[in-house]
């Protein structure tokens, strides 16, 4: 993987975790009712359930590419196609007004926090297709496979840890708080709308 690829990958799964989601909603409430450092064992177990789609795909795709480069390049525009459909969905979509989650909930175990965090991802049926989409985009079909993989997933695992755990879980109340009017969260679904187009554009031109 080239350096200006893997940079596009590092920009991409920034803008991709800050988008606020289930993952986001779960780790914000673990923070906010079990305190920030626990909330980490919910972060972890969103990442096993990640990490467990991104090798789905990636084997898929990985037989995809040893039969048929044509193939892999018509997924590669769908895929970039996808992502100015998902971002545009997202701008004309009615946001969801996330609670302001402050009552206090029962205490969970790390192993609790740990399930939930899996089940949360791992029951995202749109997971597999979004990473489908997504992972063929920086992928090389003229250089060694696996290592692209292992920079692939070690790059979205690690910036999704940061995102969650730094931002999502230690600016849980004041995120909320602005997620928790229907203005505020419209905007940021513009926002994050243009930038899923933008990055579509970046890889088609960039690969």
């Amino acid at each position: 993987m080239t350096l200006s690829l893997w940079i596009s990958l590092l920009s991409a799964c920034i803008i991709i975790s800050f988008t606020p989601g289930a993952g986001a909603i779960n780790t914000m409430s673990n923070s906010m009712r079990q305190g920030w450092r626990a909330s980490i064992w919910g972060v972890i177990g969103q990442q096993i359930a990640l990490l467990i789609h991104v090798v789905i795909v990636a084997a898929g795709v990985g037989l995809l590419v040893a039969s048929s480069p044509l193939l892999f390049g018509i997924i590669r525009y769908a895929g970039a196609a996808y992502l100015v459909y998902l971002g545009i969905r997202m701008m004309l979509s009615k946001p969801e007004v996330a609670s302001d989650g402050t009552s206090t909930g029962h205490r969970l175990t790390r192993w609790a926090m740990l399930n939930r965090g899996i089940l949360v991802n791992l029951l995202n049926p749109k997971a597999i297709v979004f990473f489908l989409a997504f992972t063929p985009q920086f992928i090389r079909t003229d250089q060694p496979l696996l290592s692209q993989y292992a920079i692939f997933i070690g790059t979205v695992i690690v910036v999704d840890i940061l995102v969650m755990f730094f931002f999502f879980a230690g600016t849980a109340r004041t995120f909320q708080r602005f997620t928790a009017t229907y203005r505020g969260a419209k905007l940021l679904n513009i926002l994050f709308g243009i930038l899923f187009i933008l990055v579509a554009a970046l890889l088609l031109l960039i690969h």
